[in-house]
């Protein structure tokens, strides 16, 4: 998982965006004498991920376009090169945009709610691009949905699933920033609930995944797949870990 701005890699935390700092992980070795990785490098941090972790797809989110500016068309460009299919939320609020972040190089392009204006937009998108290029992201703040101010939609997280679901959304990604580098891991009521109600859909979460005792348990639940930075950054998970769980449960921790 990458979040980027202004052309770094920052380390998200708790949702609070000003706060963020550009990343120091041992993943490049940063700070240490490892690769001599700059802080904050996205394309050895995208490398790192794919080459030394064996990830096959990374989680990208541009901070500078969901914050209302241009998309990091370039950056997202060469991060595409490196090898992992790049999943992209960069602000999509037309399918113009959706259409542009595609062409940059996002295998998928993630829709968000906190940026959605209507669901009739996430349905044109998921028309001019394919259901199967699409990922709506069901954005939280403790368990709170993140509507976009003047968006007609209003209602719980299941609700808004079950909106983005009729708009013709296959795969699901749950979000809650105010977990993001916490470590108190996604709701499993919520993740339970999700699943049940949309047993064919392919069901994704992040926010505070620290451990592979929490990616096990949300594999249990029916989760297929998890997005991690911190506990990757900071060593906690290893390519071990996550060869040990694409063991147990082929379908998750990509």
């Amino acid at each position: 998982m990458l979040d980027l701005r202004a052309g770094r890699a920052v380390l998200a935390r708790g949702g609070r965006r000003e706060t963020y700092t550009p990343v120091r992980s041992v993943l490049t070795g940063a700070g240490s004498e490892g690769r001599g990785g700059a802080e904050g490098d996205p394309v050895l941090l995208a490398r790192a991920f794919h080459e030394d972790l064996g990830c096959d797809e990374c989680y990208v989110a541009d901070l500078d376009a969901i914050m209302g500016g241009a998309v990091q068309t370039a950056l997202l460009q060469r991060l595409a090169g490196l090898g992992s299919a790049l999943l992209v939320d960069a602000g999509v609020a037309d399918p113009v945009r959706a259409r542009d972040v595609r062409a940059a190089g996002a295998a998928r392009v993630v829709v968000g709610l906190e940026t959605l204006p209507s669901f009739g937009v996430l349905a044109a998108v998921a028309r001019a691009l394919e259901p199967e290029h699409v990922v709506f992201s069901l954005d939280l703040r403790d368990g709170v949905p993140i509507v976009r101010t003047a968006a007609p939609h209003h209602g719980s997280a299941a609700e808004l699933a079950r909106a983005a679901a009729d708009a013709g959304a296959t795969s699901l990604l749950v979000l809650d920033v105010a977990r993001v580098g916490s470590g108190r891991g996604v709701d499993p009521r919520l993740v339970e609930t999700l699943r049940r109600a949309h047993p064919a859909a392919e069901l994704l979460a992040g926010g505070g995944v620290g451990n592979t005792r929490e990616i096990e348990r949300l594999a249990d639940l029916g989760l297929d797949a998890v997005l991690v930075a911190t506990a990757l950054h900071d060593g906690r998970l290893t390519r071990a870990d996550i060869e040990a769980v694409r063991r147990d449960h082929p379908s998750d921790s990509r």
